[in-house]
Formats: C-alpha cells, sequence, structure tokens
C-alpha cells in the first residue's frame, strides 16, 4: 500500500479528486472501530447456531419423520431477509413500470414545488440510489427564459444545485455576458441526478426521467429554451449528431402540448477543456440574445 507520505502534492491533489468523482464522501469514521475484533465476535455469535443446525440435521441415511420438511442446507449461516434488506440498496422497479409511474407523478404536479417534491419522493430509477442530490430547477420561472443542461456532475451533486464549480464560474460569466443572471431565468438539466462515474444514461433511465423535465417545461412554459451539451441537443431534438452539427440554429421542439423555439451551444464543460470553443458558443449566445429581444424577454 503506498502511504500518503510517499506523494507529492500534486498527486495527493489528483487521488482525492478520484475518490470524490468516484462518490466517496468519508475517508475515516467519526470513532475508531476494530474491525479485527468485530469479526471475531460475528463468528463467535455465528457458532451456537451453526452447533444447533447440526444437532437437529438427521444423521445420514436417516429421513425425516413423517409431517416434517426435509432441512434446508447451509441455513444457519444464510442471512434473514430483513439482514440482505438492509445489505444494500434494492433493484429498482422493472423500467417499464417506473416509467408509467414518472408519467404518473410528473402529471399529477400542478406546480414546480409539487413537482420537486415527488421526484425527490420517486424510487423508480436506479440513478437515485447512487446520487447524493435530486437536481431540480432554480430561479425564476416567470422569465420565459430556460437553460437545461445534460446531467448533474459531481460538484453539482456534492454542491446541490446546476451548474456548480468551475464549470459554473464560467456559465455565470457567459449569462452576464448577454445580459442575464441565474436569478432570472429557470436553470435545470435533463436528468435530476448524477450518474455514477459521469457516464452516460441509459436508455431505460432516459425514459424514466423524460417525464419530470417535460413536466418542468410545461409547467414553466417558457418563450425560448437554450439547451447546453451533446445529451441535452440530442434529448429534445431527437438527432444522433455531435453538438458541433447542432448548435447555433433554432428549431422548435412539442413539450406539453407547446412548439417552444430551442437553439443549442456547447456545454460549459466542454469549453473548459477546449476553450478554442469559446467562439462558437459566443455566437451561439448572441444569437439566443437576439431572440430574447425579440420576444421582449431581454430589454435592450
Amino acid at each position: 500500500m503506498i502511504s500518503a507520505n510517499d506523494l507529492s502534492p500534486a498527486e495527493l491533489a489528483a487521488l482525492l479528486h478520484f475518490h470524490a468523482d468516484a462518490g466517496v464522501e468519508w475517508l475515516l469514521e467519526e470513532e475508531a472501530i476494530d474491525r479485527f475484533a468485530e469479526f471475531e465476535a460475528m463468528k463467535a455469535a455465528r457458532r451456537p447456531a451453526a452447533a444447533q443446525a447440526q444437532q437437529q440435521r438427521p444423521a445420514a441415511g436417516e429421513r425425516p419423520a413423517p409431517g416434517q420438511a426435509p432441512p434446508r442446507p447451509n441455513a444457519a449461516a444464510r442471512p434473514a431477509p430483513a439482514e440482505r434488506a438492509a445489505s444494500g440498496p434494492q433493484p429498482a422497479i422493472p423500467d417499464g413500470e417506473a416509467v408509467q409511474q414518472a408519467r404518473f407523478v410528473a402529471e399529477t404536479a400542478r406546480s414546480l414545488v409539487e413537482l420537486k417534491t415527488a421526484i425527490e419522493s420517486f424510487g423508480g430509477c436506479n440513478l437515485k440510489h447512487s446520487a447524493r442530490s435530486t437536481i431540480f430547477a432554480s430561479g425564476d420561472a416567470e422569465s420565459g427564459i430556460m437553460v437545461i443542461g445534460s446531467a448533474p456532475s459531481a460538484e453539482d451533486d456534492r454542491e446541490g444545485m446546476p451548474f456548480s464549480g468551475k464549470s459554473g464560474q464560467l456559465f455565470d460569466k457567459m449569462l452576464a455576458a448577454i445580459g442575464l443572471t441565474r436569478s432570472a431565468i429557470l436553470l435545470t438539466q435533463v436528468i435530476p441526478w448524477r450518474p455514477p462515474g459521469n457516464r452516460a444514461p441509459s436508455a431505460a433511465e432516459m425514459d424514466i426521467c423524460r417525464p419530470f423535465i417535460e413536466r418542468q417545461i410545461g409547467l414553466a412554459e417558457p418563450k425560448a429554451i437554450l439547451l447546453l451539451g451533446n445529451f441535452s441537443a440530442r434529448f429534445f431534438f431527437g438527432e444522433n449528431d455531435t453538438i458541433h452539427g447542432l448548435r447555433g440554429r433554432w428549431k422548435e421542439i412539442a413539450v406539453a402540448d407547446c412548439v417552444i423555439p430551442a437553439i443549442a451551444s456547447l456545454h460549459p464543460q466542454d469549453l473548459l477543456t477546449a476553450p478554442v470553443n469559446k467562439r462558437l458558443a459566443w455566437n451561439d449566445l448572441l444569437i439566443f440574445q437576439a431572440k430574447l429581444k425579440s420576444l421582449s424577454l431581454l430589454r435592450n
């Protein structure tokens, strides 16, 4: 095992970031635990039960008494159902049923507040079991302006809000460049829970989460939408092109019996990775700004 004393500050920081991205929250318990003594105590507790089971087991060739069921092998060593249930998160309900439940939950919510509560209580998506936070829409729902990202990052999951960390700082500067702030728009993400390791959501997870984001749009009734990131653009446009092929052009998306103009651009994280693309994002923001002015959603 490599000691922390053998690592350079840069290597130690990289290791800590790796653990944080993997979902590790605590490296130490509040109090010291003697795992060796704990293990010995568990073995001692199991010995009487194992001896009793051995005594009750019929000898070789001996048949059980009439009406007595034969003993199940290793029954004493098998954990009880309650112990198995507490050993880890239970699998989510079947995908088809989960989608139906998500639709019902979304449709019955009459406000964004009700929808937020319903999503936080929903347990039909596996992503929720590994995420720390449920990321929901924030900002001004009456603004008529909506910005939708892809899925929560590790920083979003820790902070409990969309566009946190360095990408959030860059996002704030992007908004300020066209005369907007977070509080002046409605900001949300397609997926409310961070996928483990920042992987792409599966098709089933997308289907389960779709009613939630569509209901957010239906309740807010925005006049214009800005989609940030490859996943968000593909999700709403229904196309498989990259963000470079989908960005910079207005398209109409149909949600909740409404047809809303939407434009896609690069996600702030993409710009941190490849700063050369900032000029493309700036052009998209100018197009978005012009649209908002034409709809009287932004002052000249």
